[in-house]
Protein backbone atom coordinates (compact mmCIF):
# COMPACT_ATOMS: atom_id res chain seq x y z
CA UNK A 1 0.00 0.00 0.00
CA UNK A 2 1.16 3.85 -0.94
CA UNK A 3 1.28 6.09 2.31
CA UNK A 4 0.86 9.75 1.07
CA UNK A 5 2.33 11.96 4.30
CA UNK A 6 0.52 15.16 4.38
CA UNK A 7 2.37 17.80 5.45
CA UNK A 8 1.22 21.04 7.60
CA UNK A 9 1.38 24.89 5.76
CA UNK A 10 4.39 25.46 8.40
CA UNK A 11 6.08 22.96 7.41
CA UNK A 12 5.87 23.34 3.71
CA UNK A 13 7.16 26.34 4.24
CA UNK A 14 10.17 25.47 5.97
CA UNK A 15 10.95 22.80 3.52
CA UNK A 16 10.73 25.40 0.76
CA UNK A 17 12.79 28.13 2.63
CA UNK A 18 15.66 25.24 3.37
CA UNK A 19 15.62 24.70 -0.51
CA UNK A 20 15.79 28.33 -0.80
CA UNK A 21 18.88 28.58 1.50
CA UNK A 22 20.59 25.43 -0.15
CA UNK A 23 20.04 26.74 -3.82
CA UNK A 24 21.57 29.87 -2.35
CA UNK A 25 24.57 28.73 -0.99
CA UNK A 26 24.76 26.19 -3.74
CA UNK A 27 25.18 29.59 -6.17
CA UNK A 28 27.57 30.85 -4.02
CA UNK A 29 30.24 27.79 -3.90
CA UNK A 30 29.89 27.53 -7.54
CA UNK A 31 30.61 30.77 -8.28
CA UNK A 32 34.22 30.91 -8.00
CA UNK A 33 34.42 28.16 -10.02
CA UNK A 34 32.21 29.94 -12.75
CA UNK A 35 34.49 32.88 -12.65
CA UNK A 36 37.37 31.02 -13.13
CA UNK A 37 36.77 28.86 -16.33
CA UNK A 38 35.27 32.12 -18.05
CA UNK A 39 37.99 34.06 -17.24
CA UNK A 40 40.30 31.29 -18.61
CA UNK A 41 38.69 32.53 -21.84
CA UNK A 42 39.27 35.97 -21.43
CA UNK A 43 42.31 37.98 -22.90
CA UNK A 44 44.11 39.85 -20.51
CA UNK A 45 42.38 43.61 -20.60
CA UNK A 46 39.01 41.48 -20.62
CA UNK A 47 39.99 40.14 -16.67
CA UNK A 48 41.20 43.48 -15.29
CA UNK A 49 37.80 45.62 -16.72
CA UNK A 50 36.03 47.43 -13.79
CA UNK A 51 33.44 46.58 -13.56
CA UNK A 52 33.69 43.02 -14.51
CA UNK A 53 32.16 40.52 -17.12
CA UNK A 54 30.35 38.59 -16.19
CA UNK A 55 30.68 36.64 -19.69
CA UNK A 56 33.42 36.53 -21.90
CA UNK A 57 32.65 39.52 -24.48
CA UNK A 58 35.29 38.03 -26.68
CA UNK A 59 36.45 34.30 -25.95
CA UNK A 60 39.36 33.17 -27.05
CA UNK A 61 41.60 30.08 -26.32
CA UNK A 62 45.04 31.93 -26.59
CA UNK A 63 45.73 31.13 -22.35
CA UNK A 64 45.36 27.37 -23.33
CA UNK A 65 47.45 27.86 -26.66
CA UNK A 66 50.16 29.50 -24.28
CA UNK A 67 49.44 27.19 -21.43
CA UNK A 68 49.84 24.01 -23.89
CA UNK A 69 52.67 24.99 -26.56
CA UNK A 70 55.12 27.12 -25.01
CA UNK A 71 54.91 25.12 -21.22
CA UNK A 72 55.62 21.66 -20.04
CA UNK A 73 52.58 21.27 -19.22
CA UNK A 74 52.01 17.84 -19.84
CA UNK A 75 55.03 16.65 -17.66
CA UNK A 76 53.51 19.20 -14.78
CA UNK A 77 50.43 16.96 -15.29
CA UNK A 78 52.03 13.90 -14.74
CA UNK A 79 54.09 14.87 -11.85
CA UNK A 80 51.43 15.83 -10.23
CA UNK A 81 49.01 12.24 -10.76
CA UNK A 82 52.04 10.43 -10.19
CA UNK A 83 53.26 12.12 -6.93
CA UNK A 84 49.80 11.66 -5.77
CA UNK A 85 49.12 8.25 -6.62
CA UNK A 86 52.08 7.20 -5.25
CA UNK A 87 51.24 8.89 -1.94
CA UNK A 88 47.84 7.17 -2.01
CA UNK A 89 49.46 3.93 -2.57
CA UNK A 90 52.14 3.93 0.22
CA UNK A 91 49.76 6.06 2.97
CA UNK A 92 47.15 2.64 2.16
CA UNK A 93 50.22 0.44 3.02
CA UNK A 94 51.63 2.11 6.03
CA UNK A 95 48.31 2.91 7.32
CA UNK A 96 46.66 -0.53 7.28
CA UNK A 97 49.50 -1.84 8.85
CA UNK A 98 49.46 0.72 11.65
CA UNK A 99 45.72 0.86 11.84
CA UNK A 100 45.55 -2.97 12.14
CA UNK A 101 48.69 -2.85 15.10
CA UNK A 102 46.46 -0.16 17.18
CA UNK A 103 43.03 -1.77 16.49
CA UNK A 104 43.54 -5.62 16.38
CA UNK A 105 47.28 -5.81 18.99
CA UNK A 106 47.58 -5.77 22.18
CA UNK A 107 50.88 -4.49 23.31
CA UNK A 108 52.70 -1.86 25.89
CA UNK A 109 52.36 1.76 25.73
CA UNK A 110 49.58 1.16 22.43
CA UNK A 111 47.32 3.89 24.19
CA UNK A 112 49.95 6.43 24.68
CA UNK A 113 51.67 5.97 21.45
CA UNK A 114 47.96 6.22 19.43
CA UNK A 115 47.74 9.20 21.14
CA UNK A 116 50.91 10.89 20.32
CA UNK A 117 49.95 9.97 16.70
CA UNK A 118 46.80 11.89 16.71
CA UNK A 119 48.60 14.67 18.01
CA UNK A 120 50.72 14.77 14.84
CA UNK A 121 47.25 15.83 13.35
CA UNK A 122 46.91 19.11 15.34
CA UNK A 123 50.23 20.75 14.20
CA UNK A 124 50.61 22.77 11.38
CA UNK A 125 52.09 22.09 8.29
CA UNK A 126 54.05 24.89 8.03
CA UNK A 127 55.80 23.75 11.44
CA UNK A 128 57.14 20.89 9.82
CA UNK A 129 58.68 22.11 6.71
CA UNK A 130 62.09 23.33 7.91
CA UNK A 131 62.63 20.41 9.39
CA UNK A 132 61.11 18.12 6.64
CA UNK A 133 63.25 20.05 4.73
CA UNK A 134 66.67 19.60 6.36
CA UNK A 135 65.95 16.06 6.65
CA UNK A 136 65.43 15.61 2.52
CA UNK A 137 68.07 18.01 1.57
CA UNK A 138 70.57 15.07 4.05
CA UNK A 139 69.07 12.35 2.17
CA UNK A 140 69.81 14.28 -1.38
CA UNK A 141 65.88 13.93 -2.62
CA UNK A 142 65.00 17.74 -3.63
CA UNK A 143 64.11 18.01 -6.75
CA UNK A 144 63.02 14.45 -7.17
CA UNK A 145 59.97 12.40 -6.87
CA UNK A 146 61.28 10.76 -3.68
CA UNK A 147 61.23 14.49 -2.00
CA UNK A 148 57.68 14.90 -3.05
CA UNK A 149 56.41 11.23 -2.07
CA UNK A 150 58.50 10.10 1.20
CA UNK A 151 57.18 13.15 3.61
CA UNK A 152 53.42 12.22 3.50
CA UNK A 153 53.04 8.34 2.84
CA UNK A 154 53.21 7.95 7.20
CA UNK A 155 49.60 9.52 7.08
CA UNK A 156 48.01 9.99 10.25
CA UNK A 157 44.74 10.68 9.31
CA UNK A 158 44.65 7.53 7.18
CA UNK A 159 45.87 5.21 10.64
CA UNK A 160 43.06 6.65 12.64
CA UNK A 161 40.69 6.04 10.17
CA UNK A 162 41.73 1.81 10.03
CA UNK A 163 42.22 1.96 13.73
CA UNK A 164 38.55 3.11 14.11
CA UNK A 165 37.00 0.34 11.30
CA UNK A 166 39.23 -2.76 12.83
CA UNK A 167 36.39 -2.00 15.58
CA UNK A 168 34.08 -3.21 12.87
CA UNK A 169 35.78 -6.79 12.18
CA UNK A 170 34.86 -9.90 14.72
CA UNK A 171 37.68 -10.93 16.62
CA UNK A 172 36.11 -14.39 16.07
CA UNK A 173 37.21 -14.40 12.36
CA UNK A 174 40.57 -13.88 13.66
CA UNK A 175 41.15 -16.77 16.04
CA UNK A 176 39.21 -18.73 13.37
CA UNK A 177 41.91 -18.46 10.43
CA UNK A 178 44.49 -18.78 13.28
CA UNK A 179 42.86 -22.10 14.20
CA UNK A 180 42.63 -23.28 10.67
CA UNK A 181 46.82 -22.50 10.65
CA UNK A 182 47.10 -19.46 8.88
CA UNK A 183 49.81 -17.21 10.13
CA UNK A 184 50.00 -13.76 11.35
CA UNK A 185 50.68 -12.41 7.55
CA UNK A 186 47.88 -14.99 6.17
CA UNK A 187 45.50 -13.49 8.46
CA UNK A 188 46.53 -9.90 7.77
CA UNK A 189 46.26 -10.18 3.79
CA UNK A 190 43.60 -13.26 3.82
CA UNK A 191 41.37 -11.77 6.23
CA UNK A 192 42.07 -8.04 7.72
CA UNK A 193 42.82 -6.66 3.81
CA UNK A 194 39.82 -7.94 2.44
CA UNK A 195 37.38 -7.09 5.14
CA UNK A 196 38.91 -3.34 5.20
CA UNK A 197 38.26 -2.93 1.57
CA UNK A 198 35.81 0.30 2.42
CA UNK A 199 38.50 2.06 4.49
CA UNK A 200 41.50 1.38 2.04
CA UNK A 201 39.42 2.71 -0.70
CA UNK A 202 38.34 6.23 1.33
CA UNK A 203 42.03 6.26 2.89
CA UNK A 204 43.21 6.09 -0.69
CA UNK A 205 40.56 8.88 -1.70
CA UNK A 206 41.39 10.58 0.89
CA UNK A 207 45.54 10.69 0.98
CA UNK A 208 45.26 11.67 -2.73
CA UNK A 209 43.10 14.74 -2.60
CA UNK A 210 45.67 16.16 0.49
CA UNK A 211 48.91 15.23 -1.57
CA UNK A 212 47.78 16.86 -4.84
CA UNK A 213 46.70 19.94 -2.26
CA UNK A 214 49.83 19.85 -0.49
CA UNK A 215 51.16 23.36 -2.15
CA UNK A 216 53.90 24.56 0.41
CA UNK A 217 56.07 21.07 0.23
CA UNK A 218 56.14 21.38 -3.26
CA UNK A 219 56.62 24.85 -3.60
CA UNK A 220 59.78 24.53 -1.52
CA UNK A 221 60.92 20.45 -2.35
CA UNK A 222 61.23 21.26 -6.13
CA UNK A 223 62.33 24.17 -8.28
CA UNK A 224 63.31 22.96 -10.96
CA UNK A 225 61.21 23.22 -13.97
CA UNK A 226 60.77 19.67 -15.07
CA UNK A 227 59.75 18.50 -11.64
CA UNK A 228 57.53 20.93 -10.33
CA UNK A 229 54.17 20.10 -10.09
CA UNK A 230 50.62 21.79 -11.64
CA UNK A 231 49.41 24.07 -9.04
CA UNK A 232 53.07 24.81 -8.44
CA UNK A 233 53.90 25.61 -11.98
CA UNK A 234 51.14 27.54 -12.82
CA UNK A 235 51.86 30.13 -9.79
CA UNK A 236 54.79 30.75 -10.76
CA UNK A 237 53.94 30.70 -14.59
CA UNK A 238 51.18 32.68 -13.57
CA UNK A 239 52.56 35.17 -11.24
CA UNK A 240 56.33 35.09 -11.94
CA UNK A 241 56.35 37.54 -14.77
CA UNK A 242 56.33 41.23 -14.66
CA UNK A 243 52.62 41.75 -14.73
CA UNK A 244 49.95 39.15 -13.62
CA UNK A 245 48.65 37.47 -16.45
CA UNK A 246 45.31 36.59 -14.64
CA UNK A 247 43.85 34.24 -17.71
CA UNK A 248 46.78 32.35 -17.98
CA UNK A 249 46.30 31.68 -13.90
CA UNK A 250 42.84 30.82 -14.63
CA UNK A 251 43.33 28.64 -17.27
CA UNK A 252 45.87 26.95 -15.31
CA UNK A 253 43.65 26.51 -12.34
CA UNK A 254 40.92 24.85 -14.56
CA UNK A 255 43.17 22.82 -16.39
CA UNK A 256 44.61 21.60 -12.34
CA UNK A 257 41.15 21.40 -11.50
CA UNK A 258 39.89 19.11 -14.47
CA UNK A 259 41.53 15.67 -12.82
CA UNK A 260 40.37 16.36 -8.84
CA UNK A 261 36.79 16.83 -10.67
CA UNK A 262 37.20 13.75 -12.72
CA UNK A 263 38.66 11.90 -9.65
CA UNK A 264 35.66 13.14 -7.17
CA UNK A 265 33.16 11.89 -10.34
CA UNK A 266 34.66 8.59 -10.23
CA UNK A 267 35.03 7.58 -6.71
CA UNK A 268 31.92 9.80 -5.73
CA UNK A 269 30.18 7.06 -3.59
CA UNK A 270 33.19 6.33 -2.00
CA UNK A 271 33.99 9.83 -0.29
CA UNK A 272 30.17 9.78 1.31
CA UNK A 273 31.26 5.85 2.85
CA UNK A 274 34.64 7.29 3.86
CA UNK A 275 32.74 10.11 5.95
CA UNK A 276 30.82 7.11 7.91
CA UNK A 277 34.13 4.91 7.98
CA UNK A 278 34.41 3.83 11.73
CA UNK A 279 31.44 5.84 12.98
CA UNK A 280 30.01 2.40 13.95
CA UNK A 281 31.13 -0.97 15.61
CA UNK A 282 29.36 -3.88 15.12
Amino acid sequence: MNYRISLSRSEKVMRYVGLAVIIVLALMFLMPLYWMITGSFKILSDTMKVPPEWFPSSPTLQNYKTLFTVNPTWRWLFNSVFMSAMVAVGAIITSVMAGYAFGKKVFPGRNILFWLLLMTMMLPNQVLVIPLFIMISDFGWTNSYLGLIMPFIAYPMGVFLVKQFMGSIPNELIEAARIDGAGEIRVFLRVIVPLSKPSIAALGIFAFVYSWNEYLWQLVVVDRPDMLTLPVAISKLAYGMSSINLGLAMAGATVAFIPMLLFFLAFQRFFIKGLTVGSLKG
